[in-house]
Parts: C-alpha cells; sequence; structure tokens
C-alpha cells in the first residue's frame, strides 16, 4: 500500500515541473534568447545527470554504434525546443500547454504514416475533436480570423508539437541499450554540442554578466527541475509502472500551465479557453484509447 503512492508521486512531479516550465521559459525570454535559454537549461541539466550518475555508480563507457541514433534524436529535440521556445515569444503559456498537448495526436498519425499503423475510427474521430479544440482555441471562436502572421506564436507551438511527436516516434523505434539517466545525459551533451558554436559570443556573455535574479531562478528551474529531475522521475516511473499509465499523467499537464500562467504571469484564463483545452484532451485521450 504504501508503494502506490510513492509511485504515483514521480509522474505528478514531472508533469506538474514541465508544466510550470512555460511560465519560467516566458519569463527568462524577456532577457534572454531561445537558443541561450536552451544551452542554459542543457548545460544545466547536464551537470546535475553527472553528478547523479557518479552518485549512483553508473557506467559511463560509450557504445559509438548507439551514438548515431542518439544524435538523431539531439537534432530533432534541438528543432523541437528552439521552435517551441521561439514560439513562446509570440503567444502566451496558457495557450501552449494546450497546444503542445496534441503531440500523442501527431504520434499516431505518423505511426500510421510511416510505420503502416492502423488508426481505428475512435482514433479518428479523436484526432477530429483535438483538432476542432486546436481551431477554436487559436481562433478564440472566430475562426475567419485565423492566419500565420498573426498567430504565429500558436502555429510555431504547434511545429513543436508535431516535432516531438517525431521524436517519441523515432525514440520508440529505435533499440537503445544504455540505462535511461546515461541516455538523457548522452543526449543532452550532443544538443549542447551543436547548439554551443552559435551561442558562444560576446552578447551571450553580456546578457548572462545582466542577468536579473528572477530570470536566475528561471533558468535554474527549467535545468534542474525540468531538465535534470523531471526526465529522471519520468524514465523511472517508465520503469516501474505500465506506460499507459504513466502517459495518462501528460494530461494533468497543460491545467498545470493554464494555472500557472494566471498566478505567475497573470494572464486572463477565459472559458472559451477552457472549453477549448477540454475538448483537446479529450480528443488526446480518445486517440490514446487503444
Amino acid at each position: 500500500m504504501r508503494k502506490v503512492p510513492s509511485a504515483y508521486l514521480k509522474p505528478l512531479l514531472a508533469t506538474t515541473f514541465w508544466g510550470v516550465s512555460f511560465i519560467a521559459t516566458k519569463t527568462a525570454l524577456n532577457e534572454l534568447t531561445p537558443v541561450m535559454i536552451i544551452i542554459l537549461r542543457l548545460l544545466l541539466g547536464i551537470t546535475f545527470l553527472i553528478i547523479l550518475a557518479v552518485y549512483t555508480k553508473s557506467d559511463f563507457s560509450i557504445k559509438f554504434k548507439q551514438h548515431a541514433f542518439i544524435f538523431l534524436l539531439a537534432v530533432i529535440a534541438v528543432i523541437h525546443l528552439w521552435i517551441q521556445v521561439t514560439g513562446l515569444q509570440y503567444t502566451s503559456a496558457a495557450n501552449t500547454g494546450w497546444i503542445i498537448g496534441t503531440s500523442p495526436v501527431f504520434m499516431t498519425i505518423m505511426g500510421m504514416i510511416f510505420f503502416k499503423e492502423k488508426l481505428t475510427l475512435s482514433q479518428l474521430a479523436g484526432i477530429i475533436i483535438a483538432f476542432a479544440g486546436l481551431v477554436l482555441l487559436i481562433s478564440k471562436g472566430n475562426i475567419a480570423s485565423i492566419g500565420f502572421i498573426s498567430h504565429k506564436g500558436d502555429f510555431l507551438v504547434l511545429a513543436s508539437a508535431f516535432t516531438w511527436g517525431a521524436y517519441s516516434m523515432v525514440n520508440k523505434k529505435i533499440s537503445l541499450t544504455y540505462p535511461p539517466v546515461m541516455t538523457i545525459l548522452y543526449l543532452f551533451i550532443m544538443m549542447a554540442i551543436i547548439l554551443l558554436p552559435v551561442t558562444a559570443n560576446k552578447e551571450t556573455i553580456f546578457r548572462l554578466e545582466h542577468l536579473s535574479v528572477i530570470s536566475c531562478i528561471s533558468i535554474l528551474f527549467l535545468g534542474i527541475f525540468c531538465s535534470g529531475i523531471s526526465y529522471v522521475l519520468w524514465a523511472q516511473s517508465l520503469k516501474d509502472m505500465d506506460s499507459s499509465k504513466v502517459g495518462a499523467f501528460l494530461y494533468f499537464e497543460p491545467f498545470v500551465t493554464v494555472f500557472s500562467a494566471w498566478i505567475f504571469l497573470n494572464e486572463n484564463i477565459t472559458l472559451l479557453m477552457i472549453i477549448s483545452g477540454i475538448i483537446i484532451i479529450t480528443g488526446v485521450i480518445i486517440v490514446n484509447r487503444n
């Protein structure tokens, strides 16, 4: 009986941290560029994971054949984060939370197209429902007003939901024998290597020297709690519980984002936004029910 609450606490904490991550990112964007935020988040995550790996006496031996797959994941992950953080510059954290929730829908669509996975009628209905909620959310009830320029933030975040779906599908189809912590560590290192040439300049140093306390706290939260602790908790949860049970906690994430955005960013929560979000989540749940 004692194991049940602790088992559920891990994915709950991970999704809570990820839900708040959009608020921390939105705050850091006031002083840093998207690429700077990503590289700082990665470097802090790498530091945390190295300390954890040393503490748990993990095996640091490198299996070079597997790093081609990890590099592929790193490229997709970098594109995903860059698009997402850039999109956050132009839309609300609350909208971002709801839109990112459509990632499983893209996973299902890509599974059908690229891996010949069957699409059931209920999944098709779920996809239609999720995208109906998405259109309602972006248009704020006026579908004729939708345009890429006026809603570019929402569309960029939607593109990042697609790239996360692509990342998840590739990760699902490849076979890695590294323990989860070491896989994430090597992934973060490769992502940092990709981004360091872009961020290693005088402007980055100048901005870091003049970073405010609130932005420092936001970056520390993103690096340690969202990129470090959350990934480890999630990996442990997938090891201890059924993936379907763990995945169900992701439905909780957008609600955390909306509530946090209201508290910390004073973003308005409208009835239409809540209705749109519930429609999106309902569609996603239907898609995932196999």
